[in-house]
């Protein structure tokens, strides 16, 4: 005699019914966005199920403003970035996870500091320091203050802690030294970590405005989050359609990104201990 299948428990029933909720939330500014950019303007607010469709938001948006330069300087600062906080955190998460020197756990819990200041309270000292070294309205003014990451580093240090002793031992056997062994056996185990990081810091960095928009004057360094604003600035008052067509464009690359390694950005995670 088969059993008849196990109804769901209640607390999984509201857990699924919470999660579609916050989806549905997540997801509707992005909806109605998608609904303004392809259809004319008249309705950016008006719901009609035959509505006329149209490309030409796109085309508006992208000639209102330069967008090519605007994805130049974006792509060119989250890669300096990036590349910079790869190489950085990579070498101080090593060092907290395997090199044992005096003062390690106090330098760590100094590092973990970091994550409780807001990057906006230093907005000024980083000003006075980006004015006194020369770069205000450089790119490199936009990335320099985050190229050390505290997140990066906690994050690459759990993942290096999980890695067994004997392999590093084996390296060393075979004639590896500190740096091959970092290398060699520590960087490619870590690929999924630096992946789920690498998407975060581009994440942060592409959607980023308040920094930019105080140390950048001229559009050959703006990005695109401020290069946006120039569509709330118009004496003509906003066009929903268009700023929902170049939201719609600065946006993409990240949703698309997301899309293609979401597995490997949740798992990575889950690997390092990281709720």
């Amino acid at each position: 005699m088969t059993q008849a299948p196990a109804l769901p428990r209640l607390g999984t029933i509201l857990e699924t019914t919470a999660a579609w909720l916050l989806a549905l939330v997540w997801v509707a500014p992005l909806l109605y966005a998608v609904w303004a950019a392809i259809h004319p303007t008249g309705y950016a607010t008006r719901f009609e199920l035959f509505a006329p469709l149209t490309l030409s938001n796109f085309a508006a948006a992208w000639e209102a403003a330069p967008f090519a330069r605007y994805f130049l300087n974006t792509f060119a600062l989250v890669t300096m970035v990036l590349v910079a906080q790869f190489v950085l955190c990579t070498l101080a998460a090593f060092a907290f996870a395997r090199a044992a020197f005096w003062g390690s756990g106090i330098l760590f819990g100094l590092v973990l500091v970091q994550l409780m200041i807001m990057p906006d309270i230093l907005l000024v000292e980083n000003y006075r320091t980006m004015r006194a070294l020369g770069l205000v309205d450089t790119i490199l003014s936009i990335g320099l203050p985050y190229m050390a990451s505290a997140f990066g580093i906690f994050l690459l240090r759990q993942t290096f802690k999980q890695v067994p002793k004997e392999l590093e031992e084996a390296a060393r056997v075979e004639g590896c030294g500190t740096l091959g062994i970092l290398l060699r056996v520590y960087v490619p185990l870590a690929k999924p970590t630096y992946l789920a990081y690498g998407l975060t810091s581009v994440s942060y960095h592409w959607n980023n405005f308040l920094w930019p928009l105080v140390i950048t004057n001229s559009v050959e360094t703006r990005p695109l989050t401020v290069g946006l604003s120039v569509f709330a600035s118009t004496d003509q008052g906003i066009d929903w359609a268009i700023i929902s067509a170049a939201t719609l464009m600065t946006s993409a690359p990240l949703l698309l990104g997301f899309l293609l390694f979401q597995r490997q950005f949740v798992q990575s995670f889950m690997r390092a201990g990281i709720k």
